[in-house]
């Protein structure tokens, strides 16, 4: 059985309406996190149900991405700048790094996602709650996900991202559909499920219809850290 509850103890303490107060997590609560992610380093994902691995999968990515901001922090975005330039190379580093050891198996934020969350557990809703600290991401939700509460918890994700302006909104005077690059990201995963990102987006939406023929545009996607101050 695995022990969610000092995640989702750090979680409540310092996340709000999806923002983190990294600068209190990391003077309290940062050696927390440590031995929580030590705690759970013997999981084997094999002897999991699926709703158990992935709630498993989808915490141990965001407490990672969490993890490698406090290792770090004072930061403003996880994409640096070498002269006004966007560093890449460290940039794409924060994903394909090796930071984890899983059961022996070597984890970098990449490979939790790529290599085992879509790969073997297909669920389109995994996009609205795998959070790489960053303001285009999902809000992170201020709580672990959890077994038996998994297939609620994505749906409510999933609803609130597709409801968010910032992420999904409609144009009807010109007939435009933005959506969060996300979308487009990932698209396999949302087509595997819909004929279109129209359709799959419209069952969510509230009060909107989008015609089938609405152009669809990606918005910009902000790496800004998603902090907040302290309270």
């Amino acid at each position: 059985m695995i022990d969610f509850a000092p995640w989702d103890n750090l979680l409540r303490r310092y996340v709000a309406e999806g923002k983190v107060d990294y600068a209190q997590w990391q003077a309290a609560s940062a050696t927390e996190l440590d031995q929580w992610l030590k705690a759970i380093s013997h999981v084997n994902i094999d002897e999991l149900d699926r709703e158990s691995a992935i709630a498993f999968l989808i915490n141990l990515y965001n407490a990672l991405a969490i993890q490698q901001v406090l290792q770090k922090y004072p930061i403003d975005t996880i994409r640096p700048s070498l002269l006004g330039v966007p560093n890449w190379p460290k940039f794409l580093l924060f994903f394909k790094k090796d930071i984890y050891t899983l059961n022996e198996r070597s984890l970098s934020l990449d490979e939790i996602e790529h290599g085992v969350l879509r790969e073997r557990y297909s669920d389109s809703r995994i996009h609205f709650a795998l959070v790489c600290v960053s303001a285009g991401c999902p809000l992170l939700r201020a709580g672990a996900y959890l077994p038996n509460k998994l297939n609620a918890q994505l749906e409510e994700d999933t609803q609130r991202f597709i409801n968010n302006p910032d992420k999904v909104r409609y144009d009807a005077d010109n007939n435009i559909l933005y959506c969060s690059k996300i979308f487009d990201w990932y698209a396999k995963d949302f087509l595997a499920q819909s004929d279109s990102v129209i359709s799959y987006i419209q069952p969510y939406l509230k009060d909107i219809k989008i015609p089938a023929d609405a152009t669809v545009e990606y918005l910009p996607y902000s790496w800004q850290l998603n902090q907040r101050t302290s309270s």
